[in-house]
């Protein structure tokens, strides 16, 4: 079955870095597009980053951009986050997301927290 793992979370204060990893199984993960959400507290959760299945194609939204790049090692099958010039409003829970036909998988998230 799919499966998402991520870890690298945690607390870090502004301006500091955080990586996340997400390791995949169960699925053929050099065939598929690799994602990136987050969800603050009472928000709903949003997409921040993309990346294709060979990895030479990503994208972040623009409140991330040039701070935040998506990476993958398709020979670990494992997707990443870096995240640098972190601020508060980065404070969220992060998730790992495939999409396989209709299918979204989800992994638990890692909490990412931004604070003096």
């Amino acid at each position: 079955q799919v499966q998402l793992v991520e870890s690298g979370g945690g607390l870090a204060q502004p301006g500091g870095s955080l990586r996340l990893s997400c390791a995949a199984s169960g699925f053929t993960f050099s065939s598929y597009i690799m994602n990136w959400y987050r969800q603050a507290p009472g928000k709903e959760r949003d997409l921040v980053a993309v990346i294709n299945s060979a990895g030479g194609t990503t994208s972040v939204v623009n409140s991330v951009k040039g701070r935040f790049t998506i990476s993958r090692d398709n020979a670990k099958n494992t997707v990443y986050l870096q995240m640098n010039s972190l601020k508060p409003e980065d404070t969220a829970v992060y998730y790992c997301n495939v999409q396989i036909g209709y299918t979204h998988y989800w992994g638990q998230g890692t909490q990412v927290t931004v604070s003096s």
